[in-house]
């Protein structure tokens, strides 16, 4: 009796599991195929109840698709259970779930999204699973992603290739990074902006209509006809993993050197310019191959905010005033026309720098030539600019000078000397200001600020004051206060100087070393007379010793 009992109550059990099947639950995900770069896609998850009991304690898990984005972070497995879905889903009831997430990847590349859902039927202990997927693919990647370099170059030359990136992705991409793969024998020499390990560069944040350029400069080796190949991706590092967006290659061929250019400014192959400058350009070009060569065009692109490009003058060269060439063309040259092999030729032109170059840091002038299929960069640098003043008063705060007024041969008068330095366009070091006094003129010792005198000498012998400014910054006294220093002097006129001014201080020299350039950079101001200029209290007569 109790065997049998036990028995039926087991096969009721079993029927009712055995009875029971998985397509009563009805799961469906719903949302695109396919998808642009950058698109927000939204998934509908659906499920339904077709059945007769009861599904309590569903578990909804969603398994997003590999490099998926929400809210610009890594999207995780996402589990949703009784607080979400409630506590049971009930015969005939349907609902929806909804997932939004933006999906990485290149072009062709597939998403897929994995679902599941478990539960366990009314009045069984056994949980059942049901699960599907769905597979979006990445049609269009709205990003630009290309190499602007020549096809052709000359083995061991100097060699310069640029990766333009562009997006027209409807969202910010964040944290993107550029790799580029260089061909064997290739030497990096340089980039702008400045790379991670010469082969990485970071760009931060790629709004919609925004792009950049990347330029990297090198040498290249190897056997003449060899092509070799450039490779740069653009993608995001994510959870330790670089995903790939955009991907570009480009090949050049190494050529046998056929022409050789150099560069003179104003007769000098390593010119280092100044502010205000004229700048006397002379290119030479020499047939180094062993052809003839015919037909030749010379173009000589300018670039540099110092050029003042309203002052170029060249008296066969024609002047393309919207990119800042000089084109010179072989009707008008005879060595452009025929060069044989081991002949030089050669093209000029004149061209001012601004007297002011504004707030530029570090500048540069660049040179691009361009000569049948060869192509040459010189870059020029400019040094900064130091401009010292002195003057000279007899009205002051400071001190308050004594003395007659004209000055008087035989008679002493007081009068102080303010020193002021500026420097510009670059940071300066081991800054310097140096005068000679006159035999009529001593230091009285007066001195301001008093802590300055640390820095201030005279040599009794030559005469010779110096103020050691010391290292000065780009914009110093410029775009911030200037160094200064105040001192008074005594001047005791002899008879000869009667009827005329007579020298206070002489000519100051400021010197300095450029940190851009590595050259010294000197400049001069006037001597400072009794006649004052500076002191408006002064007037011209005051100025000549009685």
């Amino acid at each position: 009796m109790f065997v049998m009992g036990a028995s039926g109550i087991f096969g009721l059990w079993n029927w009712q599991r055995n009875s029971y099947s998985k397509d009563i639950l009805k799961l469906e995900v719903l949302g695109p195929t396919e998808i642009i770069l950058g698109q927000e896609i939204e998934y509908a998850i659906k499920y339904k109840n077709n059945g007769n009991f009861r599904l309590d304690d569903p578990e909804l898990i969603l398994d997003p698709p590999a490099h998926s984005l929400a809210d610009g972070k890594a999207l995780e497995r996402k589990t949703l259970g009784k607080s979400e879905l409630g506590e049971a889903i009930y015969p005939g009831e349907e609902k929806t779930v909804s997932l939004k997430l933006r999906l990485l990847g290149k072009e062709g590349e597939k998403g897929t999204l994995e679902v599941s859902l478990s539960y366990r039927p009314k009045d069984l202990k056994a949980r059942y699973e049901s699960s599907t997927t769905f597979t979006t693919i990445i049609k269009q990647v709205p990003l630009t992603l290309e190499f602007d370099m020549p096809t052709k170059n000359e083995s061991g030359e100097d060699f310069v290739t640029r990766i333009n990136y562009f997006s027209n992705v409807g969202y910010p991409l964040l944290g993107l990074r550029i790799q580029v793969e260089y061909p064997p024998d290739f030497e990096f020499v340089s980039s702008v902006p400045k790379s991670l390990e010469k082969t990485e560069w970071e760009i931060p944040v790629l709004n919609q209509s925004q792009g950049g350029r990347i330029e990297i400069s090198g040498k290249i080796q190897g056997e003449v006809g060899q092509a070799k190949l450039f490779k740069a991706k653009l993608g995001v590092w994510q959870g330790g993993e670089f995903i790939l967006l955009k991907e570009a290659e480009k090949g050049v061929e190494l050529i046998k050197p056929s022409l050789y250019i150099r560069q003179e400014i104003n007769n000098n192959p390593e010119y280092l310019a100044s502010p205000g400058d004229w700048l006397h350009y002379e290119i030479y070009f020499k047939n180094i191959g062993e052809d003839d060569l015919n037909n030749l065009f010379l173009i000589s692109k300018l670039d540099g905010e110092a050029f003042d490009f309203s002052t170029i003058k060249s008296d066969l060269g024609n002047y393309q005033a919207g990119d800042n060439s000089i084109v010179f063309d072989w009707r008008r040259f005879p060595k452009l026309q025929y060069l044989p092999p081991m002949e030089e030729g050669k093209v000029d032109f004149w061209v001012k720098l601004k007297d002011d170059l504004g707030n530029v840091n570090n500048p540069t002038l660049t040179n691009k030539i361009f000569l049948s299929q060869v192509r040459q960069e010189f870059t020029t640098k400019i040094s900064s600019k130091l401009d010292g003043m002195q003057r000279g008063y007899f009205q002051d705060e400071v001190f308050g000078n004594s003395g007659p007024m004209p000055p008087q041969a035989g008679q002493t008068t007081t009068y102080t000397v303010i020193w002021q330095v500026k420097n510009y366009y670059s940071d300066v070091k081991n800054v310097k200001m140096m005068a000679v006094l006159p035999a009529q003129v001593i230091l009285t010792g007066r001195m301001f600020p008093e802590e300055g005198a640390s820095k201030f000498s005279f040599d009794s012998q030559s005469r010779e004051i110096v103020w050691q400014v010391g290292d000065l910054k780009r914009g110093e006294g410029v775009f911030s206060p200037s160094p200064n220093i105040t001192f008074q002097v005594s001047l005791t006129p002899e008879s000869y100087q009667r009827g005329r001014t007579a020298e206070i201080v002489g000519e100051a020299q400021i010197s300095g070393e450029d940190g851009w350039t590595e050259n010294t950079i000197n400049t001069k101001t006037s001597s400072i007379t009794t006649a004052l200029p500076d002191d408006k209290s002064v007037s011209r007569e005051m100025g000549i010793v009685q």
